[in-house]
């Protein structure tokens, strides 16, 4: 694994060209002082974002947590890379507080995301103050329903920004690039978990974790380059 500052990726682009993941991480990336993933994402679409494209187009899973998926959204690789405007956005929560808790999710039975695969109920832990999933049009939240990019859903009880359809996350239509508000990357082991100690043998074994997310983007990538060699 690498960590690449981003003013490093900007002077040396072939990095990208050289990856087989992409993650693009949570925190306040340039203070969110414009607006949260604002700046980042601008600096990569005038600097980055035919690498960005050329990574997509070769099999390159990617994923943006968080603050991560601010900026896919307003890089527009996510949820209409080719759409050539902004589809959908990040709002404030509708209760006007930074939300700091652990939430459930569910992973529709009909997305194509690849980082969700073989998970159907998880629970993660989110902390945002602009996580609000606002898509542009019904029409365009339709045809992301229709095409399974819809990757994740906050329970139907359990919404703590108010987006709209519940949205935690979604992908690309090609189900490669993943950007969520909830943060996999904080439940990699069972004592994550705020319950640990109370569950049982069962509960602890049969727990889906956030690590599954990146051992199901690493399969991933291992299949792919395997069939490229036998073909």
């Amino acid at each position: 694994m690498r960590l690449e500052h981003l003013n490093t990726l900007i002077s040396q682009p072939q990095i990208i060209d050289q990856a087989d993941l992409i993650g693009v991480p949570g925190g306040f990336s340039y203070g969110d002082d414009i607006a949260a993933g604002r700046i980042f994402a601008n600096r990569l679409r005038h600097q980055l974002i035919d690498q960005l494209h050329a990574a997509v187009d070769r099999g390159v899973p990617i994923i943006g947590i968080c603050n991560g998926f601010q900026v896919l959204v307003k890089l527009q690789l996510l949820p209409d890379p080719h759409a050539q405007r902004q589809t959908a956005t990040l709002a404030d929560n509708t209760c006007g507080r930074f939300v700091d808790r652990w939430t459930r999710l569910e992973v529709p039975d009909d997305t194509k995301c690849i980082w969700t695969a073989g998970l159907t109920n998880i629970e993660l832990p989110i902390a945002h103050g602009e996580g609000r999933f606002v898509p542009e049009s019904d029409e365009s939240l339709a045809r992301w329903q229709a095409n399974g990019q819809v990757a994740l859903r906050y329970a139907s009880d359990d919404n703590p920004n108010g987006s709209v359809d519940n949205i935690a996350g979604v992908c690309d239509p090609t189900g490669l690039v993943l950007g969520l508000m909830p943060h996999p990357e904080r439940f990699v082991h069972l004592t994550n978990h705020p319950r640990w100690t109370r569950l049982n043998e069962i509960e602890r074994t049969d727990l889906p974790m956030g690590l599954q997310f990146f051992r199901n983007a690493v399969q991933y990538v291992q299949s792919h380059q395997t069939a490229e060699v036998q073909a």
